[in-house]
């Protein structure tokens, strides 16, 4: 699940580093159009993570009926879900002045923008169908599926960008219409596995055009609803950090995208293995085992900040290096570099706070968590950054630091909430066992 969640950034990171090398100025703009494209992500990502959770917890208590319904109803939803998205972000794309960007940023992001938003369509779904088989224990083939659609992205950018095999060379242009392509190949790819595969066919629906049962519709959106509000709240975070780059000129703005995608990348791990926590925790939830449940938590959090340790060390010794295989140009390479060490600063406690909201998840614990990460960066730690930045004079690295200052905050009334709720929970009985799966 990890190596999926890695398998969709590869997508962003492969046109990252083959923009930067067109220019600082293109480089810009992906950073400027990501910014928005990943918020509408994030809020998607709500919805196929309440499919997951409602299909682990359908799974651990053995109630087929309600894994096929849990698929019919979440994918319905996110087609249309996804058209919503892909409408309002075309519509956006002719007002991309309104968010104040240097001149010639704005002006070459709206087509790769309207690509982006094209490609909300078949990402949506496609993420759905793959939170749908993981939560079934089938990550591998989806996985394999999926990285099939980077592969195909890279090659797309090498003839589109670039003006390969004969054809027009369409820049930034081409990366757009690379990723919207691979991202419909993907779709396809692994609806068709779904369809087929043995494994799966047994648990979908007997009629895919059956009547719409609202009690499912409620509920995917009740849980989805505050799931999509705790993912994109950290990506407005950057979201908002990006915008207010833009006003110290492309070259912060360029650096800050090679950080983020680097960010981003590492952030995977925790992501992934985050979803996996929350299936995990839902099965053993759905069985009433939690001592099962109290190891896999303790155990995720051992991982991942063992991880995340290890990313820091490379963000601080290669961070020029790294900057250096994005772009040519050195003054973006040594923002980038001091931007890395900020972000191995909070990589550790970025990864805790993920792993402990993801299991409160699996417990359906999602309204106050919510609640607790949007005061803390939007009252907290966005603010912090603008004082540093603007009136301390820090410029673009002061965002940095308030993004790491929430990130400290938010791991730390997390992780304590998730042990008061485990300690409410009933002494282990004697008969207490691993979940087998």
């Amino acid at each position: 699940m990890i190596a999926g969640q890695l398998s969709q950034m590869l997508l962003g990171l492969a046109d990252t580093m083959m923009i930067g090398r067109v220019g600082t100025v293109e480089l810009a703009a992906v950073a400027f159009v990501n910014s928005l494209f990943f918020l509408g992500f994030a809020l998607a990502s709500g919805l196929f993570a309440a499919v997951s959770v409602r299909v682990s917890h359908a799974f651990g208590s053995a109630r087929p009926e309600s894994i096929s319904g849990s698929l019919r109803h979440g994918l319905l939803l996110s087609l249309l879900f996804g058209l919503f998205l892909s409408l309002a972000y075309l519509g956006l794309s002719f007002r991309l002045d309104w968010f104040r960007q240097p001149p010639e940023v704005t002006e070459l992001s709206g087509s790769y923008f309207r690509w982006l938003a094209l490609s909300y369509l078949p990402m949506v779904p496609m993420l759905t169908l793959k939170s749908f088989s993981e939560a079934l224990n089938k990550p591998w083939p989806v996985l394999w599926l999926m990285l099939g659609t980077v592969v195909l992205n890279v090659w797309l950018n090498y003839l589109l960008i670039f003006g390969n095999a004969g054809l027009p060379a369409m820049g930034l242009d081409g990366a757009g219409c690379a990723t919207f392509l691979a991202r419909c190949a993907g779709f396809v790819a692994v609806f068709v596995y779904i369809c087929k595969s043995p494994q799966m066919r047994p648990r979908l629906p007997a009629r895919w055009c059956a009547p719409i049962d609202w009690s499912v519709v409620r509920y995917l959106v009740k849980l989805g609803l505050p799931i999509s509000l705790q993912v994109s709240l950290e990506f407005a975070v950057f979201a908002a950090c990006s915008l207010l780059m833009g006003q110290f000129g492309s070259t912060t703005l360029a650096a800050h995208q090679i950080a983020f995608t680097c960010s981003s990348t590492a952030f995977m791990l925790p992501l992934g293995l985050s979803m996996a926590l929350t299936i995990r925790v839902g099965h053993a939830v759905g069985a009433q085992q939690w001592v099962s449940c109290r190891r896999m938590i303790l155990g995720a959090l051992l991982m991942i900040t063992g991880a995340m340790s290890l990313t820091g060390a490379v963000f601080v010794g290669f961070g020029s290096e790294l900057a250096a295989s994005f772009t040519l140009d050195q003054d973006v390479v040594r923002m980038t570099a001091a931007f890395l060490v900020v972000v191995a600063i909070y990589q550790g406690f970025d990864g805790v706070q993920v792993i402990s909201m993801s299991a409160l998840r699996g417990m359906h614990d999602v309204y106050v968590p919510t609640w607790i990460n949007f005061g803390n960066f939007f009252l907290f730690a966005v603010p912090l950054g603008i004082v540093l930045a603007f009136f301390v004079g820090l410029g673009g690295i002061g965002l940095w630091y308030g993004v790491a200052t929430g990130m400290c905050v938010s791991a730390i009334v997390l992780t304590t909430r998730l042990r008061l709720i485990l300690r409410r929970q009933s002494a282990p009985t004697p008969n207490s066992e691993p979940v087998k799966i």
